[in-house]
């Protein structure tokens, strides 16, 4: 059992919470995640850390209510305990000096992307960051990663800040003047990386992406997050969820993504899961 010990809004329908968690604060590594479970019949949500506090011994979530699990967490408030809490799990990503690293981040992808920032800034790397959404008001951790980061670039929808148009659209402005950049990692929606992919493989650039989007049971047991990455299949939760952009399978990964669409909407109708329980349904 894990306290939430602060709750905060970052944007409609997106929270961040700092959780009391000190065993895996301590062992907390950047691009990795934890999985929760809020009650005895609820789903394993897998969320990534988007920080942790060792010296506190707590860790950050940011949760953004889209399905029936979240719309539930969504009512919870500091003092409240969250039933189980498993991690870290996933493989870290690699931090090292490679110089210039451009953070691209779409959406809520600002939340896994800030710890790998953080931490890439602290080994000496200088960063670039490139913030999208679909208005301002939805461009989330903006102080954190301009805290890290030597330059801030921004793309919404609707033009409120920044380009209008998808965050690829400075990227692709910003490479195309010639400047250099060592390493990309792009944390967002699958359409979204994707593109990341497209732009930075006409450059040659070493890109990262996060594949957390199509993880399930976040232990490699439940087989919902297999993809394809150079030929080879690989499993999001135990071997990433971090790959090599340039290798993965955009097209399955895409396919896969909507493979629990039906189940979700079905679950929204508060169907009850009775498998195990002695039901007939």
């Amino acid at each position: 059992m894990a306290r939430i010990i602060e709750k905060k809004q970052l944007a409609n329908k997106i929270n961040l919470y700092v959780v009391e968690a000190p065993r895996i604060a301590r062992n907390a590594q950047p691009g990795q995640f934890i999985v929760l479970r809020l009650t005895e019949q609820g789903e394993r949500i897998p969320l990534t850390i988007a920080d942790y506090d060792r010296e506190r011994g707590a860790i950050t979530l940011v949760v953004q209510e889209v399905g029936k699990s979240t719309a539930q967490m969504a009512l919870m408030e500091p003092g409240d305990d969250i039933l189980d809490l498993l991690g870290p799990l996933g493989t870290p990503i690699e931090i090292k000096k490679v110089g210039r690293v451009a953070c691209v981040c779409g959406g809520l992808g600002a939340a896994p992307i800030y710890p790998k920032a953080k931490a890439l800034k602290e080994a000496g790397n200088e960063i670039v960051t490139f913030l999208g959404a679909q208005t301002e008001a939805m461009l989330i951790l903006r102080d954190e990663l301009s805290a890290v980061s030597s330059e801030m670039y921004y793309a919404t929808d609707d033009g409120s800040l920044g380009s209008k148009g998808f965050v690829t659209g400075p990227l692709q402005e910003y490479l195309a003047a010639g400047n250099q950049v060592d390493e990309v990692i792009a944390v967002g929606p699958v359409p979204m990386m994707r593109s990341v992919c497209n732009v930075t493989k006409e450059y040659g650039i070493p890109t990262i992406v996060s594949l957390n989007a199509v993880m399930v049971d976040g232990t490699g047991m439940c087989g919902g997050c297999r993809v394809t990455v150079g030929g080879e299949t690989k499993f999001t939760c135990t071997d990433g969820p971090a790959f090599d952009g340039h290798l993965v399978d955009f097209d399955e990964l895409s396919a896969r993504q909507r493979f629990y669409r039906k189940a979700e909407q079905v679950s929204m109708q508060e169907h009850v899961c009775r498998i195990g329980l002695g039901g007939n349904e």
